[in-house]
């Protein structure tokens, strides 16, 4: 851990994401610049536990290599995905442009994770169980609403610190509900919707696939590098959500790999994404009123 301690203070110290991959937003080598970027947060990682564990034969096997690095590869394709912001501005009116980019960031991981996994699911593995812990029998949710109930007061709290406020509502006002004529609230609920698509495809690939997916393979070792890689992910976010996911990576990874189902965390992520929006409207609807 003390190897991500050093790269967390070594992205907010110099703005990893956002001062220098984002610098080549619209440009193809922004997916090298993420390859390179999770890659230095699986790969060491993983050949740490072997050492320290003595199982560096895993390094040495076809399997391994392939796996990760289709995982780091996929990843490096969500992060430096563009293509949506290139088709809202020069296919769509101004008044929706803005709108159509910011619904497309949630939906593209259809195209990004959900597809490229699929593919290698069907083609490759030709599996007899489900799809990366998406099993339609489903555990008992219960749990994981009482765990989303005992973070509200966090969230909460946390919604009074101006970095969450600049970071939240990731609903941004537009003039989208004028040019249809609707209220606002509707292109919340669409916004909303695309926003909440995101973190079930993030679901997918880091508890679905770096988890159940690779216990063939590592067994318990497929925890902490994609805890690691999953504090990567969050780089371009508030230092304190970043922390937090350290310790939410580390549970729901647990979870997906006792349980072989990632509904659970499927439902916690989208719960906290969306008790963040709300209590961020909710600030800013206080702020509104007051002046």
């Amino acid at each position: 851990m003390f190897y991500l301690a050093f790269w967390i203070w070594l992205n907010y110290k110099y703005n990893i994401e956002k001062g220098i991959i984002d610098a080549y937003i619209q440009d193809n080598i922004r997916f090298l610049w993420y390859f390179i970027l999770y890659s230095l947060a699986y790969f060491p990682t993983i050949i740490l536990w072997c050492f320290f564990n003595q199982k560096t034969d895993i390094l040495h096997t076809i399997r391994f290599w392939i796996f990760s690095t289709l995982g780091m590869a996929i990843l490096a394709f969500d992060g430096g995905f563009y293509y949506h912001y290139t088709l809202s501005q020069n296919f769509l009116p101004s008044d929706l442009s803005a709108f159509a980019y910011r619904c497309g960031s949630g939906i593209n991981s259809l195209i990004t994770i959900v597809l490229p996994l699929f593919v290698f699911y069907q083609q490759v593995l030709q599996p007899k169980t489900f799809f990366y812990g998406l099993n339609p029998s489903a555990s008992d949710l219960k749990p994981y609403g009482m765990m989303l109930i005992m973070m509200t007061p966090l969230i909460a709290g946390a919604s009074f610190q101006d970095d969450f406020l600049t970071a939240y509502p990731a609903y941004k006002p537009s003039p989208a509900s004028d040019y249809f004529g609707i209220g606002e609230w509707f292109t919340i609920a669409i916004f909303e919707f695309c926003y909440g698509f995101d973190f079930i495809s993030t679901e997918l690939i880091f508890r679905g696939f770096l988890v159940i997916g690779m216990a063939h393979i590592l067994g318990r070792g497929v925890i902490l590098p994609m805890v690691v890689t999953y504090a990567f992910l969050h780089f371009g976010k508030p230092l304190g959500e970043t922390i937090g996911s350290i310790f939410g990576g580390y549970i729901l990874g647990v979870i997906a790999l006792y349980s072989r189902s990632i509904w659970g965390g499927i439902a916690i992520h989208l719960g906290i994404a969306w008790l963040m929006e709300i209590f961020a409207f909710l600030q800013l609807t206080s702020v509104n009123s007051q002046q």
